[in-house]
């Protein structure tokens, strides 16, 4: 098997791995700062999915122009999770917030269900169906659209969090939460702030999910999963991580694919996983 044969599968593995790391940037991201595990994450991501979805059907409006109203959307809707649901869990314990998370993914998947039924829908456009080659490379245009935008997202949550007071804060409460509440830092209002920026994260993976995949309101479980694969590789609360644990998953998937067939593609990834979970345990990135 020549370069040629293999050029295909490493840039779209590439390119897809930018859009797993864009689904994992905001679990990554309330993980990191709340040491939570968000397991509704991925039904927040096909929520945005859905409303991108009803711009596009009832409105006529852009999935990716929707964002305007998606990324508010969703940032209050995190914004107030956190503050009245996950906050009053936390001064009982940990597994209480990972119930109500889990409670709140029950409840999203079945109002998806309940609003648009169990049928798969797509975000249809002009552009999410083009594609173009560059030599023997054939790329799909949405595609590179998952990775252009993953990577906008992770230089600009690097960005804010290292040169913004507000970030600054953010990154306080995650190391030392007494030491943050001991400087003048309202946790509780930093912790309220994140999940609703994790949030707004997710409208945009979910928009670009869509374009790129068929979605049904099941589907965020298993983006979910890989999501913790991602995480997990690259390094838990690690925005460059999460970018470089999406690639090395896409890749893993992609020339799985190849070499083994569609069937072993993801048996692949998760070997990966297991692999990198007992060589470094805390992600190529964690510490």
């Amino acid at each position: 098997m020549g370069f040629a044969d293999l050029s295909t599968p490493v840039v779209m593995g590439i390119l897809l791995g930018g859009l797993y790391a864009l689904i994992a940037l905001g679990l990554s991201l309330v993980f990191g700062v709340m040491r939570l595990i968000n397991v509704a994450h991925g039904d927040l991501v096909v929520f945005g999915s859905y409303f991108a979805y009803a711009a596009l059907t009832l409105f006529g409006i852009d999935p990716i122009l929707s964002l305007i109203l998606g990324m508010p959307l969703l940032f209050a809707i995190g914004f107030t999770i956190q503050k009245f649901l996950m906050s009053r869990s936390f001064g009982v314990s940990m597994e209480a917030a990972l119930i109500i998370a889990f409670g709140l993914s029950l409840i999203l998947q079945n109002l998806n269900q309940m609003f648009w039924t169990p049928l798969s829908r797509g975000l249809t456009t002009s552009y999410s169906v083009e594609s173009f080659s560059i030599g023997e490379i054939f790329i799909q245009l949405p595609f590179l659209f998952d990775f252009a935008a993953a990577l906008v997202v992770m230089l600009s949550l690097s960005i804010f969090l290292k040169r913004t007071y507000l970030g600054k804060a953010i990154l306080a409460a995650s190391q030392n939460k007494r030491g943050a509440l001991l400087m003048g830092v309202n946790t509780g209002r930093i912790y309220a702030l994140t999940f609703g920026i994790a949030m707004a994260t997710a409208a945009m993976a979910g928009v670009f999910m869509g374009l790129t995949f068929p979605f049904s309101p099941t589907t965020g479980l298993s983006f979910l999963v890989i999501s913790f694969g991602v995480i997990v590789i690259g390094g838990l609360g690690s925005m460059i991580g999460t970018f470089v644990g999406g690639i090395v998953m896409g890749l893993a998937q992609t020339l799985g694919a190849q070499f083994f067939g569609d069937a072993a593609q993801m048996l692949i990834a998760y070997t990966i996983v297991l692999v990198a979970l007992s060589i470094r345990p805390q992600g190529i990135f964690g510490r």
